[in-house]
């Protein structure tokens, strides 16, 4: 078992890769009472096209898949639903998709092993019948329909919308009630098959354990399975440019609410933390609570409250959102790229917003639910989380202005604008 350590906030992971392909990451953290396992595959809503390990032939799915399989996961043949049986051992159960992954996970102070039972139960054994699929298409059905109706779901797919020509990262995770109506069991299965082998899949656990008798626990649990060979997923060529810069829907807001979007492309594995971090300070200097855009515009009434800034990324596509409230989003949009087309970066301020991100880094780790989420989305990005602790306290004012200038192009701006119907 591999050890990685890192000194800034005296933690350890152990990190072992199994026979199967299976990637195991303990994070032990003594004398913490909360328990946090997550199981997550390499698998999220963009993975609808790809060549499964062994056939030459493409595979095409419906859009909305592997959300689709996800609920699915928890219904067993005894009839029993795992997520009941979780409830009633008193652990908070529950799972998600996002564009590229898919996680089953639960929290617990007792009960752990009983839980870890079911957990790897029902995400080793699916069940899918003609029945219990076409029952679950009229509950997505209706989780679509909820989700078209809320402004702050549609003013985020819209700026997606504007920034993305082919990339289905600018679709919703859970597919059209069109594109869910064509899944079978079939084609469940074929998915469940491909992309939920051991070798497309790591655990994270994080609480009071010993790793290596925790290690044997899972390794008892697992069903035998042989590693897949690599899952060849295939993308549509997305060109560098925007769609549209403004996108504008009326809906049922007391306020206007808006997505400002920046496309940028994914960077290499070697600079994607430098990179995030980078993005991450610019954003805090440009629009952060403590930045001079922001204290006027809300001195004008223009903004109410901090928008929150996010820079998401994964194979294939990268982009920062930048989502608010105002009376006059275009006025905001506007205000954010005259800022950006004279901004000089501030020593000062840059070694500020630096120590500020360092100590939420640092704060993370106080969480076993954040320690764990963070582990496993950073592995499927390819990145280690101890990094960025060690990237930030490097990073320099020379690299954050090359940043500013590659990223913050006012040509790949974009606003979404939800109005008041």
């Amino acid at each position: 078992m591999q050890i990685i350590e890192n000194s800034k906030v005296k933690e350890k992971l152990y990190i072992e890769k199994l026979e199967n392909g299976l990637t195991i990451m303990i994070i032990p953290k003594k004398g913490v009472q909360k328990k946090y396992v997550i199981w997550g595959t390499n698998y999220g809503s963009n993975d609808s096209k790809f060549v499964v390990p062994g056939e030459t032939q493409e595979t095409e799915v419906p859009k909305g898949v592997a959300h689709f399989l996800e609920h699915k996961m928890f219904e067993q043949e005894s009839g029993v639903n795992s997520l009941d049986t979780l409830t009633a051992l008193g652990v908070d159960a529950n799972a998600y998709t996002t564009n590229d992954h898919t996680a089953y996970l639960f929290e617990c102070t007792e009960n752990f092993e009983p839980a870890l039972d079911e957990l790897m139960d029902y995400v080793q054994h699916p069940y899918f019948t003609d029945e219990n699929v076409e029952k679950e298409k009229g509950i997505i059905g209706q989780e679509i329909m909820m989700y078209d109706d809320y402004p702050e779901w549609r003013v985020y797919l819209n700026a997606l919308e504007a920034m993305y020509h082919e990339h289905p990262v600018k679709l919703d995770i859970t597919g059209t009630i069109e594109t869910i109506s064509h899944i079978d069991k079939e084609i469940l299965y074929k998915c469940y098959n491909t992309f939920y082998n051991p070798s497309n899949m790591v655990m994270v656990v994080c609480g009071d354990f010993e790793p290596e008798k925790l290690l044997q626990e899972i390794k008892n649990r697992l069903i035998v399975q042989k590693a897949n060979g690599e899952i060849k997923r295939i993308y549509p060529e997305e060109p560098e440019d925007i769609v549209q810069e403004k996108i504008e829907q009326k809906m049922d807001v007391s306020q206007p609410i808006f997505v400002i979007g920046i496309k940028d492309k994914l960077a290499d594995t070697k600079e994607r933390v430098k990179k995030h971090i980078a993005i991450e300070i610019l954003l805090n200097m440009i629009l952060g609570k403590s930045s001079k855009l922001y204290k006027e515009l809300y001195d004008e009434g223009l903004l109410f409250s901090t928008p929150s800034l996010d820079y998401e990324y994964a194979r294939g596509y990268a982009h920062i959102l930048i989502t608010g409230q105002s009376p006059d989003p275009e006025k905001v949009y506007e205000r954010f790229k005259q800022t950006v087309a004279n901004m000089k970066i501030d020593s000062t301020e840059f070694n500020r917003i630096r120590k500020r991100i360092y100590g939420e880094y640092i704060k993370e780790y106080n969480d076993v639910e954040d320690i764990s989420r963070m582990f496993l989305s950073d592995f499927f990005k390819e990145m280690n989380s101890f990094d960025f602790l060690e990237e930030i306290t490097v990073i320099n004012e020379e690299y954050v202005e090359q940043v500013l200038k590659d990223v913050f192009n006012d040509k790949k701006m974009v606003i979404s604008v939800i109005k008041k119907d």
